[in-house]
């Protein structure tokens, strides 16, 4: 099941509390302006920091 809309809404990213959007695949939630990735993990976004996945520029 994706991540509803409503939830998308209130979520932010746990580090600098900024918007957060889903990624292509669906599989995380990517804040820009950290460079993280937060993975989704059985339909549950994982908002720990420490989980999180740094985003390289390529």
């Amino acid at each position: 099941m994706p991540i509803s809309k409503e939830l998308l809404d209130i979520l932010c990213c746990p580090k600098c509390k900024g918007d957060i959007k889903l990624t292509d695949s669906q599989d995380g939630l990517i804040c820009d302006a950290c460079k993280l990735m937060y993975p989704i993990k059985d339909d549950i976004p994982v908002m720990l920091i420490d989980e999180a996945i740094p985003i390289t520029s390529k």
